[in-house]
This record gives structure tokens, sequence and C-alpha cells, in this order.
């Protein structure tokens, strides 16, 4: 991957990027606890923190760290599930709860791409909140709407199975109807321009020995946003 930026003319990598040890838990709630005592650390040391996981419930710990620095945070959360769920398989930890216990940590949630939820999540679910794969391509101005949501402090959390499975099959539930390359980064652009981001993760990515393209959209969207940040 060329670490020259096309768009923002800019090698953001000169800035200093590292790549910190891998977290390992047996489960989601103690993985939590440390991502969250980790990113502490680093957010204590005036670090931007990027989280990259496997499944969704590895943002709990970096959300919770986050708000711990930042006060009136929001959250802006790309997926193609609403990931609302009280519990999911017994554990309210797990990766189909993540924006349940995020709502516990900021009350200020917003979801975009979402085209897939479970009848026990519409409780939990604001719809004001809430822009729907299916309403944003009829919409123009979906992403000023995104941004007028949002607090001055922005975490974002992004499933990659918020993009079509046309260019990112490698997640572990994709669903038909997602976003497109150009539709993520111009809502982020948006964002970045109009909010302070804090900092991200990015989830879900599970790779295919057989197409690798995947692998790269997940790379260059984390190299890009680390652009869009540092521009």
């Amino acid at each position: 991957m060329e670490l020259y930026d096309i768009e923002t003319d800019t090698e953001v990598y000169k800035k200093g990027i590292h790549t910190a040890k891998a977290i390992n838990a047996v489960t989601a709630r103690a993985l939590a606890d440390k991502v969250r005592e980790r990113t502490g650390t680093l957010l204590a040391d005036k670090k931007f923190v990027v989280v990259v996981g496997g499944e969704h419930s590895v943002s709990l710990g970096t959300i919770q760290a986050h708000a711990e620095v930042y006060k009136n945070i929001s959250v802006l959360h790309l997926d193609a599930h609403s990931d609302m769920r009280d519990s999911y398989e017994g554990d309210k930890y797990s990766h189909a709860c993540i924006m349940a216990r995020a709502k516990e940590v900021t009350k200020n949630i917003v979801s975009v791409g979402i085209r897939s939820s479970d009848s026990s999540e519409l409780k939990n679910i604001n719809k004001r909140n809430t822009f729907y794969a299916s309403d944003i391509r009829r919409s123009k101005d979906w992403i000023k709407q995104v941004v007028k949501k949002l607090s001055e402090n922005v975490y974002v959390s992004i499933d990659l199975d918020v993009f079509d499975p046309s260019i990112m099959p490698s997640t572990g539930t994709p669903e038909p109807g997602g976003l497109g390359w150009y539709e993520v980064l111009d809502l982020m652009e948006g964002v970045m321009k109009n909010k302070n981001v804090v900092g991200l993760d990015v989830v879900e990515f599970c790779p295919s020995k057989n197409n690798l393209a995947p692998d790269f959209l997940a790379a260059k969207l984390i190299y890009k946003l680390l652009s869009l940040k540092f521009a």
C-alpha cells in the first residue's frame, strides 16, 4: 500500500504510527477491561488511538476510556447491524450488544448504514439518530444531518460490514445494500472538518486467503482516516 495520500496531499506516516502489541482475553468482558486500561494509558500519553479488532466487542473498552478523557462525547457508529441487543447468547458484552453497552457510556450515539436489526433491539434504538442504508440512498443531505447530530468530541466505531459486501465480503456477517467507499469517505471528511474526532476503531474484519482486495480496503481505510485527521 502506497503511503502518499492523493486527496489530502500528505504522507501521514511521517507523523509517526506505532502498532502496539495485541491484546488477548478469554471473554468479551475481560477484553473490554484490558482495552480500556491500555487505551487509557495511551491517551494519558497524548496519543491518538486507533483500535483494530476482530469482533465489535473490542470497542467497549476504548469508548469507555475516551469518555473518561473527553466530556460530552458522542459515538459515530458505522455498521450494517444495530448492535443494540441487551444480551446475546447469554452475554451482555457480546458483539451484538456493543452499542447497548456504549449507550450506558453516552446517550449520543449516531448509527449509519444500518440495514439489519432484531425485533428485541427496537426498544433501544433511537430512530432519530439512526440513518438506515435504505434511507441514505434517497437522501441528498444525509451527511449534513449526521454531522448535526454529533457533539463536538466524536469517537468513531467502524464495523467493516457497513460497506457493501461487493467490496467488503471479508466480514463475519455481511449484509447486502451497504455503503460504498466514497460514501463512507465523504461522511468521514465531513465529520473530520466539522468535529473533533478523538479516536476510532475498525473492527469485524475476517480475511479470506482467496480474496486479498478487502485486506487492502481495511488498511487503506485506516490510513485514509489518519490522513484526514492530520491533514
